[in-house]
């Protein structure tokens, strides 16, 4: 993991949202869980896999575009390297959440 200088992070303003987003994801993924336990029929099963994807992509879309305008916002009115740096890892992410 990057550490980073920053005091505040992009997503704090929806914090709770999210927060709230990954406990409804997480019991999701317990749902799953005891659907295998139980035996249910896979293309039950395959489609809560696929509703809880579609929940984490959710979040993921939510942080992106607070990391893009708190983080990368900031970044560029700085200019130079840390512009540089921050466009990187913002492509870098989006380039990570396209292939997954």
């Amino acid at each position: 993991m990057m550490e980073h200088n920053a005091t505040t992070h992009g997503y704090v303003g929806n914090k709770d949202a999210l927060v709230k987003r990954l406990r409804r994801t997480e019991g999701q993924v317990r749902g799953i869980q005891r659907m295998v336990e139980e035996d249910t029929y896979c293309m039950d099963i395959l489609t809560q896999v696929s509703a809880t994807t579609k929940a984490l992509e959710s979040v993921a879309l939510l942080l992106l575009e607070d990391h893009l305008s708190h983080c990368v916002a900031d970044a560029t009115r700085q200019g130079g390297a840390v512009a540089d740096e921050k466009i990187r890892e913002v492509s870098a992410a989006i380039a990570r959440l396209v292939r997954s």
